[in-house]
């Protein structure tokens, strides 16, 4: 059997390409340099057609039809929008007539376009609003965790543990458009297959193209041979996000990279980086794009079909080096390792056919047992020590998980969370991705105790989302929050009345289930500000009793119910 004799290439073997960026932070030089692509300037692609690159995480990117502008894409916040808006205004005196989404993330600077969602149409694929939706519900905390972790959102702005960049921009926001004003305005056009449509007197083609987000899009214009995406993107494609989602196949993402190469377009605009103008370049990008992914993929199943488990896996799958010829086929942003890892779980799930992962040991027991055959904690930590002089960054990180996992608040157990901190922090300096980079020093800085991400771990409602939605919205988030353990053996349905809306939930068997509140055995009744005050947190549902905020017939049975949620507004109800 064929495997290769050296790790994967995630990150430097030793500290020679470890430089300082400008604002200090220690990072591999090949990232520092591959941050400059994203520095602010509002690119001319061709005649009547700009892309703002460096504004943000996201492009913004501008068509001008013979009716007025199409915008496509909006940004994370109203003040990002309106500052490209104010940079393509210097360009042209067109209106902008039209806004198109190319899927859910960067959408949320639309209200800076005056009369958008009324007499401005905006254009996208049907799954856009329900994407934002689902984002922020059930999996919220979650997400929410892996957004801080994956894009190095709470790392100083100085220092060595320093944003240097996040892969597909300078960071997840610009510090320059704060407060980030919410200005989402939802699609009047939507569409699931592909269509052709006539806006601002430009011929447009919509062709679904999931990447990233199932809800994707390749924009083309014919008559201007322009092609808008994101599925071609300024670093190797990411199959796995570190931040955790739902696995992007890619097959699925193959048919838009062949979609894209089909056009034969002159120029390539992405919702990230730089623009790409030349038929023979946008080709070639394309080609080796669609080729990386297309080589993970193919190698992946071929360790499969070998009976490879996960880690060898890791080590068989290794992408050539004329990959990182160009940097958007380069691990800039994820790494191959994890991208395999990926692969293997969404085609054949979680097993790969190690025994030891059949039924394996608990994490703190498997750690407690490891140390003891060991010799010892000290033993293990001089076995750290070691590795960590010879650069076996892989054995040292692994050695140190153990202690960590039964460390306690001692001063022997905040030495064991600093160790493994700094091995962290080595890998951030020495790995090109900046995904990596971030999570580890976002994790180290958790293990040392120098910012706690301890509060993202929570659920945060909205509380204007709360006081205008269906109350089941918030219902049906809380049937994630049951713990099961308070409600042994019990059975209750509980109402929640507004003066215009009703819904309830069912505790049975240990679940929690949704129902429009019919039949129940309890009804509490609010107003909608209330409920708002106490989905939020800033009430608890004893004290709406107490005020007569709230009334039951049998407050009681409802506070005992809520009782059996992990939500601050109901613990020791």
């Amino acid at each position: 059997m064929t495997t290769r004799t050296s790790h994967p290439a995630s990150f430097h073997t030793d500290s020679s390409e470890t430089v300082a960026a400008p604002n200090g932070g220690l990072a591999h030089r090949a990232s520092v340099a591959h941050g400059d692509r994203f520095k602010q300037k509002l690119w001319k692609v061709r005649d009547g057609v700009w892309c703002m690159v460096g504004n943000g995480l996201s492009n913004q990117t501008f068509i001008e039809g013979p009716e007025g502008l199409i915008a496509i894409d909006t940004g994370e916040c109203i003040e990002e929008m309106q500052h490209a808006l104010n940079a393509v205004a210097e360009q042209t005196d067109a209106e902008v007539v039209a806004v198109i989404y190319t899927h859910f993330h960067y959408v949320g600077g639309t209200a800076a376009v005056p009369g958008a969602g009324d007499s401005v149409p905006i254009w996208s694929h049907a799954g856009v609003v329900g994407n934002r939706s689902r984002n922020g519900s059930e999996v919220g905390p979650v997400a929410r965790s892996g957004l801080i972790h994956q894009f190095g959102i709470t790392l100083p702005d100085s220092g060595p543990d320093a944003l240097v960049n996040v892969g597909l921009g300078t960071a997840f926001r610009n510090a320059e458009h704060r407060p980030f004003t919410e200005g989402f305005i939802e699609p009047t056009n939507t569409f699931v297959e592909p269509t052709n449509a006539t806006i601002a007197g430009l011929r447009v083609e919509f062709t679904p193209a999931p990447s990233d987000a199932d809800d994707s899009v390749n924009i083309w214009f014919p008559d201007l041979e322009v092609c808008v995406n994101n599925i071609v993107w300024p670093v190797l494609f990411n199959v796995f996000a570190i931040r955790g989602e739902e696995y992007r196949d890619p097959r699925v993402l193959l048919r838009g990279l062949d979609h894209v190469a089909s056009l034969g377009a002159e120029h390539l605009v992405g919702a990230h980086g730089p623009p790409l103008s030349g038929r023979a370049q946008v080709a070639e990008q394309v080609e080796r794009s669609s080729d990386a992914v297309r080589f993970m993929w193919d190698q992946t199943v071929r360790g499969i079909n070998k009976g490879l488990v996960s880690g060898e896996l890791t080590e068989f799958v290794q992408l050539p080096a004329e990959y990182t010829e160009s940097y958007l086929q380069t691990q800039f942003y994820g790494v191959v390792e994890h991208h395999v890892r990926q692969i293997h779980a969404g085609l054949r799930g979680f097993f790969d056919g190690d025994e030891a992962n059949l039924f394996p040991v608990p994490p703190r027991h498997r750690a407690e047992k490891m140390i003891a055959g060991f010799g010892g904690a000290d033993a293990v930590r001089t076995q750290i020590e070691t590795a960590t002089a010879a650069d076996d960054l892989r054995w040292a990180i692994d050695m140190a998980t153990w202690l960590v996992r039964i460390a306690d608040e001692s001063e022997s157990g905040a030495a064991d969370r600093q160790r493994l901190a700094d091995l962290l922090r080595t890998i951030a300096q020495r790995t090109t991705a900046a995904n990596i980079r971030n999570w580890c020093l976002t994790r180290a800085r958790h293990l040392d105790g120098t910012m706690s991400t301890d509060r993202f771990h929570a659920h945060r409602f909205d509380r204007e989302a709360v006081r205008h939605g269906n109350p089941g919205d918030a219902l049906s988030t809380l049937r994630v929050m049951l713990d099961p353990l308070r409600c042994t053996g019990q059975t209750m349905h509980v109402g929640v009345e507004l003066p215009d809306a009703c819904a309830g939930l069912q505790v049975r068997r240990g679940v929690a289930v949704l129902t429009d509140g019919s039949g129940a055995d309890a009804m509490v009744t609010m107003d909608r500000d209330t409920w708002a005050e106490i989905v939020t947190g800033k009430i608890s549902i004893s004290d709406a009793f107490a005020s007569g905020a709230a009334s039951s017939a049998t407050a009681g049975d409802i506070t005992t119910f809520f009782s059996w949620f992990e939500h601050p507004a109901f613990e020791n109800a």
